[in-house]
């Protein structure tokens, strides 16, 4: 995959996160409720921390600290993704994490917190609220362990083709 696909891709992403958030901010209060279905609203929340909220109660240096690794992330997905350009999964998978990693680092760098309101739930159990990017990254995850799985599979048929080769050589 040409790298400047693999950043549309990522473009895409970032611009879709972006305007999601937009407009919930723009409907809602923070704390809000909108009830959709039996096991979805739409809720606006802010995550300071990182995933699950995570240091979300520190004092403040986690705002830089998690801006940090996501820039650094960036840079080495972008390389990943220039290197191993013919590899169209892998590139698929890092653009919807790159995309999503520049859509929270934005929010972080700008609000201090993630907007977050994407709220699923089962009776009294509510799965953290999350947005489009941390979508977007767990997709991409998904897809680099499915991949990853999907080529010791191709390699380990490349080397029983290899091994029946020798075989029929050997009797020869």
């Amino acid at each position: 995959m040409k790298l400047h696909y693999s950043l549309t891709i990522a473009l895409i992403v970032l611009s879709l996160d972006l305007a999601t958030k937009y407009w919930v901010e723009s409907i809602m209060i923070y704390g809000q409720q909108i009830p959709v279905t039996g096991f979805f609203n739409l809720v606006l929340t802010y995550n300071a921390g990182a995933a699950f909220s995570f240091l979300s109660e520190a004092s403040g240096w986690q705002r830089w600290f998690l801006s940090a690794i996501a820039a650094v992330a960036s840079i080495v997905i972008i390389y990943l993704m220039n290197k191993y350009k013919t590899e169209k999964l892998f590139c698929l998978s890092l653009s919807l994490i790159l995309g999503g990693a520049l859509g929270n680092l934005w929010d972080r760098i700008t609000l201090g917190h993630v907007v977050d309101f994407l709220d699923f739930y089962v009776g009294d159990y509510h799965w953290p609220a999350f947005n489009i990017a941390d979508s977007a990254i767990f997709i991409g995850a998904a897809l680099l362990i499915y991949e990853s799985f999907s080529n010791k599979e191709n390699a380990q048929a490349d080397t029983n083709t290899k091994t029946e080769r020798k075989e029929k050589i050997g009797k020869l």
